[in-house]
């Protein structure tokens, strides 16, 4: 039985079933919303289609009210313009992750974009397609929105809600400026340090931890997909990239001449600024001082992460994050538990007295 919806909206088509078009689909349905899906491949259809994300367009189907354009960047522009002509009672929406470089191209074709809105939800995965889709996706994430001729900002903005996220209002050019930052230039360090593991020796990489694993996380995005992004927003991207040059021959400068006076200071200095940066971010993600971490030590074997979480569960533990973490060589699993400060040391106590280890105790 599918629940009452809280979209504005209750016919939507979708087209592009990928990652962020299937999960849209995938959430909407399961609020009763009638989905139409279009993709111009007919595998990515019915895959997604078998999934629940909707059905394919028929002849009874009732016009959407609103069309969302989840395709590649590159072809965007084109398949706004033609749904704004194939559906001239909608709203079109798309929800690429650059924006100034398709709100131009759509101005300088005079096209009619009192029907049209730019948005962006800051999700995804290092996987994309249907495959990898989830109906949560986009809990608790931002969602820009950019405000352009339409007037339909509020009804994008109860949409948004709809599906768990929440919505920001921002122009285009800051949207690109801030994706720079948070999002492109991350996608690049990622890759590039990745990139210096390929050849290296088995010996080098078994040393490998949580560390470079989150450095490297999102390298494994598609490459494809990710030339098209950065290809549209390239000079603020370039930005950053300048000013992290600068920096990176700050350190190099430094730690060759580690003789000269004030080049400890300038190491310290930048790794300082990385600590505060991290605290500048918001919630759970930076260092805040509501949360601490806790380390426990897991067999590596069936069932035991399953009894750690249980057990957590039955003393209504509110977990903020875990990560788990494999010892190489050993039969044994680190999980690290993000819990509030106020608490971490009661859980510490209950667990140690029902038997689990504490990385960092004697044995």
């Amino acid at each position: 039985m599918t629940a009452k919806s809280d979209a504005p909206f209750s016919r939507v088509h979708i087209v592009g079933t990928g990652l962020l078009g299937t999960s849209i689909g995938l959430a909407l349905s399961q609020q009763g919303v009638s989905v139409s899906l279009e993709d111009t491949s007919p595998s990515a259809l019915a895959l997604a289609e078998d999934y629940g994300a909707g059905h394919k367009p028929s002849s009874d189907d009732d016009a959407p009210q609103l069309v969302i354009v989840a395709t590649p960047p590159d072809v965007v522009v084109d398949v706004v313009i033609a749904s704004l002509h194939a559906f001239p009672q909608a709203l079109v929406i798309d929800v690429a992750s650059v924006k100034a470089q398709i709100q131009a191209a759509l101005r300088a074709g005079s096209t009619d974009l009192t029907r049209y809105l730019g948005t962006h939800p800051m999700a995804g995965r290092e996987r994309g397609g249907a495959v990898s889709a989830r109906s949560d996706l986009f809990v608790a994430r931002p969602w820009v929105i950019c405000e352009g001729d339409s007037d339909s900002t509020a009804a994008m903005e109860a949409f948004v809600r709809s599906l768990g996220a929440i919505p920001l209002r921002m122009n285009a050019a800051q949207h690109d400026e801030a994706v720079a930052l948070v999002s492109h230039l991350p996608q690049l360090v990622a890759s590039l340090t990745a990139s210096r593991l390929t050849g290296s020796p088995q010996a080098t990489l078994s040393l490998a931890g949580a560390g470079l694993r989150d450095v490297t996380r999102i390298a494994a995005s598609d490459p494809a997909l990710w030339v098209q992004i950065l290809s549209a927003n390239a000079p603020a991207i370039v930005s950053q990239l300048t000013a992290l040059r600068l920096n990176v021959d700050q350190v190099i400068e430094a730690l060759t001449s580690l003789g000269e006076p004030g080049s400890r200071k300038v190491l310290a200095t930048a790794l300082q600024a990385g600590v505060s940066g991290v605290s500048a971010l918001p919630g759970k993600h930076g260092i805040s001082t509501s949360y601490s971490s806790l380390v426990v030590v897991i067999d590596d074997k069936p069932g035991e992460l399953a009894r750690l979480l249980t057990q957590l569960g039955d003393w209504k533990v509110n977990l903020e994050d875990l990560r788990l973490e494999h010892s190489p060589g050993a039969m044994v699993g680190f999980v690290d538990l993000t819990l509030g400060k106020d608490v971490v040391e009661d859980v510490e106590k209950k667990l140690v007295a029902s038997g689990w280890r504490i990385a960092g105790e004697n044995a």
